[in-house]
């Protein structure tokens, strides 16, 4: 994610366990906070990204701690298990997992329950609608906000610009369709919307969300046509489509201009939903 250094005076991000329910282990987590907590703040789940494949939790301290600090809230980051050796559903599970203890241990954990989102981008990014998704369908923790950037949606490959998108300095047509192989595992059964959210016929219902992604994206149509899906559904959304942007533009040049109004829009409407 976005890699500027925390400031010195930013406590370090603790390490809690989510305990192990029924079918699943128990799951580590990352919090972050902003350096002056004055009363229950905003929650907000973290998903990093990595193909659902790759990643660790720890990677997006930086940007946890600082969006910890911008946003003014608590940042819950989910260290998932990972496909091939755990294929879906075990970490969309386990994401779910950290929701529902974050809102049960809300005042322990100095949070607002009723100041929830969930965020992550690429494959935290499709993690934070299937999230979304199970929080409504399971009727657990009411959000106020996803805010899924460059998300991963859609495991067809069929859209422009996944035929776009062929350099392998960047992710590409080629690592997606193996990411995906690899998340789907060797069942054959039909893929439900919770593993892949494009899938989703019925977007109602789903917390107000912002996205954001690059025009040379290969997950640009996917984005587009979810944010339609959303309009649609009648769900408030604000989505920004960052010309001439690659994925992950945001991580890589985390100084550009372009990067820096990323960050800032998405900063804004985490204010602005979670505290206007």
């Amino acid at each position: 994610m976005f890699a500027k250094m925390p400031r010195d005076e930013e406590p370090p991000p603790t390490v809690e366990t989510v305990p192990a329910g029924e079918g699943r282990p128990a799951v580590t987590v990352r919090i972050s906070r902003p350096p002056q907590q004055a009363g229950p703040l905003p929650g907000v789940l973290h998903i990093h990204g990595g193909g659902y494949v790759l990643g660790f939790a720890a990677m997006d301290d930086p940007f946890c701690r600082r969006i910890a600090r911008e946003a003014n809230c608590v940042v819950v980051s989910v260290d998932y298990r990972l496909a091939p050796e755990h294929p879906y559903p075990a970490g969309l599970e386990d994401c779910y997992a950290a929701l529902e203890w974050m809102a049960a241990n809300a005042a322990a954990l100095g949070i607002d329950p009723k100041r929830l989102a969930v965020t992550g981008a690429s494959a935290g990014g499709g993690l934070t609608v299937a999230t979304a998704l199970l929080a409504r369908d399971r009727k657990g923790p009411a959000l106020r906000l996803m805010a899924p950037l460059c998300p991963m949606l859609d495991n067809t490959n069929t859209t422009p610009s996944s035929y776009e998108i062929l350099d392998r300095r960047f992710w590409n047509r080629e690592f997606n369709e193996k990411a995906w192989q690899l998340y789907l595992g060797a069942d054959k059964a039909p893929v439900p919307p919770y593993a892949v959210p494009a899938k989703a016929e019925d977007l109602s219902g789903l917390p107000a969300t912002f996205t954001f992604v690059g025009g040379l994206d290969l997950f640009r149509d996917e984005t587009i046509n979810f944010v339609a899906g959303l309009a649609q559904a009648k769900v408030p959304v604000e989505f920004h489509l960052y010309p001439g942007c690659f994925h992950g533009f945001e991580n890589m040049l985390p100084d550009c201009g372009i990067s820096k109004k990323a960050l800032s829009d998405y900063i804004a409407a985490l204010r602005q939903a979670l505290h206007g």
